[in-house]
């Protein structure tokens, strides 16, 4: 090979995703290298402990402590560290030093996107994330480039591999939430605190990426509307299959027209998806993201959506990206929010639901049931009941699983907290959604 101009690449991280990626820029530097036309030279790795056991035995000589001094003396900084601080600062120093930057942080790229983009457009920096949502699939060039000419409807992704694989086992082996959540964290797919992922902040940092990438506006992902998957039931997922669907967290943004013209909707809740839909046959920890585009039509990226090397490898495709920009010069790719959507109140969205009742067993409810409804201009679709049981003080009750026609949101809670306050209604068992159909 001729010689080549070197690029100088710092690491800041050294977790499962960066031992990854350091141990391929060390064997594969050739390879790298000749794939994107320049000398690809990792010049150190910044570490919080220079004696920490790691997945790859990264020569002491790379290491360091200093990841401020390791900054000033890169071409490319990839940032593996995760959450806010001192990953921002780190990320701003780079982008002032004049370096490119790849980076896997979801949390900071929801939480402070629009400065650091901002950042990086002052002085033509790049800023790539390929990693940051769905691992090893890539979505974000494909949102960003191929499909920048094309109108997006709507995004349904799953991008939580932890609470896919706890429903997917609740919905394919009979597993209780417990038993799902315990075989999940033996196996790895789950922390010892899953609240990020059962609670569906981790999925809702994505989606606000995902809609920030496919409408071009800022969307805060604090003003993502979230539900996580704590409260599905063994009872809820028999449910769903005896409705010929399944259980699945969603990541959803699309354009929805509301009272005040068309905006966006962006939310994250466990939602039935009928079995014929693509993203139903997503199984395990797998990760997909289902595209609705008006030309192009729907698009389905699947894949792993975790994973040390899987993930390694959306950060090595972004790290030779850069590298030939650095070879073929240009300015870097700023977010174009001229064409940015208001973000619609939650209560705008439109779908059909299913909601099901503890009700008293007694001749009239199911008609004074009907009358809550039909007041609150929900449309009842179907109604299936259960055997009556006895309850609490001797009294016959039975669960009614409502399915609606497609409502308003606000609509639908408003019908809700009527149904809540009826003498008729014991309990609202749950209230989900439809999506796919």
């Amino acid at each position: 090979m001729s010689e080549l101009r070197t690029l100088r690449v710092a690491l800041l991280g050294a977790g499962s995703v960066g031992s990854q990626v350091a141990r391929l820029l060390i064997e594969d530097a050739a390879e790298l290298s000749a794939r994107a036309g320049i000398s690809i030279d990792l010049v150190g790795v910044a570490v919080r402990s220079l004696d920490a056991a790691r997945d790859f035995d990264i020569p002491a000589a790379l290491l360091t402590t200093d990841a401020h001094e390791l900054v000033r003396r890169a071409d490319v900084v990839i940032e593996l560290i995760g959450g806010i601080e001192p990953a921002r600062t780190l990320i701003l120093e780079a982008i002032a030093s004049g370096a490119d930057v790849v980076t896997g942080n979801k949390a900071l790229i929801a939480a402070h996107g629009a400065e650091l983009f901002a950042a990086a457009a002052r002085v033509g920096a790049l800023i790539s994330y390929e990693a940051a949502v769905a691992g090893a699939i890539p979505i974000i060039r494909p949102l960003r480039e191929s499909l920048a000419g094309d109108r997006i409807e709507r995004i349904l992704a799953i991008v939580n591999g932890s609470t896919n694989f706890i429903l997917d086992r609740m919905d394919r082996f009979g597993d209780t939430m417990e038993q799902a959540q315990k075989t999940a964290f033996e196996l790895g797919f789950l922390e010892a605190d899953p609240t990020l992922d059962v609670g569906g902040y981790d999925a809702a940092q994505k989606a606000a990426i995902l809609a920030r990438l496919a409408f071009h506006g800022e969307v805060p992902a604090d003003s993502v509307y979230r539900e996580g998957i704590e409260d599905i039931t063994a009872e809820q997922i028999a449910a769903a299959a005896k409705a010929g669907c399944t259980i699945k967290l969603l990541a959803i943004t699309e354009r929805v027209s509301g009272a005040a013209g068309e905006g966006i909707s962006t939310r994250v809740y466990p939602a039935l998806i009928p079995r014929e839909h693509p993203l139903a046959s997503v199984h395990g920890g797998n990760n997909a993201v289902f595209v609705e585009a008006a030309a192009a039509g729907p698009l389905m990226f699947y894949g792993a959506g975790a994973g040390g090397v899987q993930t390694a490898s959306a950060v090595l495709g972004d790290l030779v990206s850069a590298a030939r920009r650095h070879v073929d010069g240009g300015p870097g790719q700023a977010v174009n929010a001229a064409a940015a959507l208001p973000l619609l109140p939650f209560g705008e969205i439109s779908t059909k639901y299913q909601i099901s009742l503890t009700v008293i067993d007694r001749p009239g409810v199911l008609a004074r049931i009907a009358g809550i409804l039909a007041e609150g201009g929900v449309s009842v679709e179907t109604v299936e009941q259960s055997v009556p049981e006895e309850g609490e003080n001797g009294e016959a009750v039975a669960v009614l699983v409502i399915g609606t026609h497609t409502s308003r949101e606000a609509a639908v809670q408003d019908t809700v907290a009527s149904l809540r306050s009826s003498d008729a209604v014991k309990s609202v068992v749950s209230v989900l959604r439809f999506e796919g159909a």
